[in-house]
């Protein structure tokens, strides 16, 4: 079984990642890590720390000459903020006469629910470790199974369907895996991840009018597996089915407030007979729709994983909401931090990141080994068996 931890402060000296569980053998490039960290920094809507910010990863361990080796893998992301805040946040020395306390709890973010929780003298101790830039470790570490992903053909793309009010209807439960990864492709050349020229120009309006008013707006984006093998996950225990961690791992993400699996929602108000994927086999066995999002009983079917999130708008405002001082007890604004307006198209980035991670752990217990070798020769033995006409 593969795990990973991550560790850092958003204004610290980095962010820190530990993979555990990968097989030997995995080659492994320095370059595609850092080109999903960049993926992860854009979208039209971001705060002024993406200005600061250039995210590149060190490869501290369990990475030699190119290949994983089987023992644990450590991940290190500079922070360049760090150079301005290393007294603010300094690990060995006091500067608390220097930096008055945070003391105004933001609505909907987890200042007041973690101060109360660790019994904290200062907010800040609170927001550092719940910021989204925790995030950029978590797709560094996406970044390493997406590579081992890709030996099998098992590729992650997303892109985005609603900011704010303005929204692209689409049934992805009709679409394939082609038409998928190019909806992915050309999401890539968009500011807010939208395939759609008339959509994405509708979610800028959205985004504009947000920095206009000194608000904040929130969204929605799929997020896809394509040739994902049947057999991932399990029915026969809650905790091994694979939506039921996949929608874990979606909603951990910082602002994710729902998460569906193929038509999701849709389904509750659907009849049986217009949402069951019906089944068909010639020398294979198929679907012609895919409404479950490629999942059943919390097993892979070999359709394309399709996951749907929901993102809140940020809780920071430039015009902030009203709160209550923690110490004081009195009514106040709450506290700004350097924030976001939209961070949607970064979520849809960090999300692929999350599925890539899900989907290798369910894989690796499918057909884990020691080795690349191992896990190929479980993976094709399985392929060949499953494809034998009966």
């Amino acid at each position: 079984m593969i795990r990973f931890l991550t560790a850092g402060e958003s204004h610290g000296k980095g962010l820190t990642g530990i993979i555990e569980g990968m097989p030997a053998g995995i080659p492994i490039s320095k370059e595609e890590i850092d080109m999903e960290l960049k993926r992860r920094q854009q979208g039209y809507g971001r705060g002024g720390r993406m200005k600061i910010e250039s995210d590149e990863v060190e490869i501290l361990s369990g990475i030699r000459w190119g290949k994983t080796l089987g023992s644990p893998i450590t991940l290190f992301i500079k922070n360049r903020d760090w150079e301005n805040w290393k007294e603010a946040m300094n690990p060995y020395e006091s500067f608390e006469n220097s930096y008055p306390p945070v003391t105004r709890p933001r609505p909907g973010h987890a200042d007041l629910a973690g101060f109360l929780k660790y019994q904290h003298n200062d907010i800040r101790n609170v927001l550092e470790r719940s910021s989204a830039r925790e995030t950029a470790m978590r797709v560094a570490v996406g970044a390493v199974t997406k590579q081992f992903l890709k030996i099998f053909d098992i590729k992650i793309g997303s892109f985005v369907i609603k900011i704010g009010s303005a929204e692209k209807k689409i049934e992805t439960a009709y679409l394939t895996e082609k038409q998928l990864l190019e909806l992915a492709t050309i999401a890539e050349n968009s500011p807010v991840r939208c395939p759609w020229k008339e959509t994405e120009a509708e979610f800028i309006d959205t985004i504009n009018q947000a920095i206009k008013n000194g608000d904040s707006i929130g969204g929605c984006f799929v997020v896809f597996a394509t040739g994902v093998p049947a057999g991932l996950g399990s029915y026969v225990h809650w905790d091994r089915k694979l939506d039921s961690r996949i929608a874990m791992g979606i909603m951990s993400i910082q602002a994710i407030k729902a998460v569906e699996i193929g038509d999701g929602v849709i389904l509750g108000g659907k009849f049986g007979s217009e949402v069951m994927d019906e089944i068909f086999y010639n020398k294979t066995f198929y679907r012609k729709t895919n409404h479950m999002g490629g999942i059943e009983g919390g097993v892979s079917n070999g359709m394309p994983v399709i996951v749907r999130a929901t993102m809140k708008p940020i809780p920071t405002l430039r015009k902030p909401l009203k709160s209550v001082d923690v110490f004081t007890r009195e009514s106040s604004l709450a506290s700004y931090e350097r924030s976001d307006i939209c961070a949607v198209p970064a979520a849809a980035v960090i999300g692929e990141a999350v599925v890539s991670w899900h989907i290798a752990e369910a894989f690796l217990e499918k057909f884990g080994g020691d080795s690349l070798n191992e896990v190929k020769n479980s993976f094709y033995s399985y392929q060949k068996q499953i494809m034998e006409d009966k």
